[in-house]
């Protein structure tokens, strides 16, 4: 169970007994606040996330408006572990970003796995303007770019993150799929400039990058992308929303998946020659699009 989960059910399981203490049903606090009395049992037991609202609601009627802060405060704690894309990009993308650097900047070794794009701080101009771009503004969960200058605004907000690359009091280990080069993400002139910028981060000293081959045997599956801060945090990308996650138990859990795919990766001079072949074949592919 994730910790999310566990402070989803704490708090479930902390307004149930306001109820009970109130010697209310669960039907008569629901019709009390006007809502069906499924929505009572789905946040006792911790399949519903209540609002500011509804803990207020549920304080007043159940006579304990004194605990509205703490309960206000609780579901904070909640909503800082479960964060939807739509809540976190109301500042907009390049304050995301920011936020981002702001972690990397007091981490001393950051890891992260790639089953899908390359990760952010490796990314070129070009690719990051595909990928912040991607989807409609109106139809996104993921946070779209609203106009020209806060997509110029954001691109220019993860290149500077990527300064972070070149302290000489920072780690970085990065583990992506083959299928990361190949998938087409974008245009191949795009990708070229991609891969490339990739074969010459593989010299970096404070970086390591992995590849993990098209038929390498794994252990665990790349389910998902993940970061990983020091031992202190895991920052997990969803569709709709980002976790983050601190309680030890996960963040062991995360350290060893990592562990399982990077022994699953090439690097040094076998990871370039996958990223060599791969451009070549990029090169190729502009070259006969552009001379159609």
């Amino acid at each position: 169970m994730s910790s999310f989960q566990r402070a989803r059910e704490a708090l479930g399981n902390r307004l149930r007994e306001m109820r009970l203490d109130a010697h209310l049903t669960g039907r008569r606090l629901a019709s009390e606040a006007g809502w069906p009395p499924s929505k009572i049992s789905k946040i006792e037991a911790g399949r519903q996330t209540p609002s500011d609202t509804d803990v207020t609601t549920w304080a007043r009627i159940c006579d304990r408006e004194q605990l509205v802060p703490e309960l206000v405060a609780s579901l904070r704690s909640l909503e800082q572990q479960y964060v939807e894309f739509r809540r976190m990009f109301r500042t907009g993308l390049p304050s995301r970003q920011r936020s981002i650097g702001e972690i990397e900047s007091k981490t001393e070794l950051t890891r992260n796995f790639e089953p899908c794009f390359v990760p952010g701080l490796l990314q070129t101009a070009e690719y990051a303007r595909y990928r912040f771009a991607e989807g409609d503004p109106d139809e996104s969960e993921r946070g779209v770019p609203k106009s020209e200058a806060e997509l110029e605004e954001a691109i220019a907000a993860r290149m500077d993150r990527q300064r972070v690359l070149h302290r000489g009091d920072k780690r970085f280990h990065f583990v992506m799929t083959e299928a990361v080069l190949r998938y087409q993400v974008c245009p191949p002139d795009v990708m070229t400039g991609q891969v490339g910028h990739l074969i010459s981060m593989t010299t970096l000293p404070t970086i390591r990058v992995g590849i993990i081959p098209f038929g390498a045997p794994l252990s665990v599956g790349p389910l998902h992308g993940f970061y990983l801060y020091d031992n202190k945090l895991a920052i997990v990308e969803l569709f709709t929303a980002v976790l983050n996650i601190s309680q030890s138990d996960e963040l062991a859990a995360y350290e060893r998946v990592f562990g399982h795919l990077a022994n699953a990766a090439a690097y040094g001079n076998d990871a370039r020659t996958i990223l060599t072949r791969t451009l070549g074949q990029y090169q190729e592919a502009h070259h006969t699009t552009a001379g159609e």
